[in-house]
């Protein structure tokens, strides 16, 4: 068996051909960051002029689960017909897990050094989606999609729109956009019956 010469191993790592540089973090950055405005708890200088924004987006997006919350509510109380128990106990499970998006948007906001707004009386006009007072379980469905496909397309934006300037929300965008994304696949499979 024949060991591979010390130059051979070596002549295809970056380091040989001068392309290496250590990924190394900056120790003096890092404590910086770490003593300014400790007040801020985990919202260090990195964070730059966009927390702000990101606040914004964030209570947007919380009213928009807030009104998602309500009108799923609405309809699962209130729908009638041959299919409506089953579709009922779904549109109860979607209001729940709309209200856990609200909680994990509104932990984010005050982890940010923001205010969660809760206020009724913006919710509406803050939302991205409507509420919906329809008394026919299709024009329910079919208001429970257009709201969750709007819903998609805001996270969709917004995880763009923050792409790596925070990481943890960003994170937090896509597991809700997924859920929203198999929300609107299940409404649309119910539309299809």
């Amino acid at each position: 068996m024949n060991k591979p010469h010390k130059s051979d191993a070596t002549s295809s790592h970056p380091a040989a051909a001068g392309q290496y540089t250590p990924l190394k973090l900056d120790e003096d950055a890092l404590r910086k960051a770490a003593t300014a405005n400790l007040d801020d708890g985990a919202v260090t200088p990195g964070y730059g002029p966009w927390r702000e924004d990101i606040i914004k987006l964030l209570n947007d997006a919380l009213a928009t689960e807030l009104v998602c919350v309500l009108r799923y509510k609405r309809h699962y109380f209130t729908a009638q017909g041959m299919e409506s128990p089953a579709i009922a106990d779904e549109l109860l499970v979607h209001a729940n897990e709309e209200a856990a998006h609200a909680d994990l948007i509104a932990e984010r906001i005050v982890q940010l050094g923001g205010s969660p707004d809760f206020r009724p009386s913006s919710l509406q006009e803050r939302s991205h989606a409507d509420y919906d007072e329809s008394s026919d379980l299709r024009d329910m469905l079919h208001a429970n999609l257009v709201a969750e496909r709007i819903a998609v397309e805001s996270y969709r934006q917004m995880v763009e729109l923050i792409g790596d300037k925070d990481p943890t929300t960003r994170r937090m965008l896509e597991g809700i956009l997924a859920d929203e994304e198999e929300h609107a696949d299940e409404i649309s499979d119910w539309l299809q019956r």
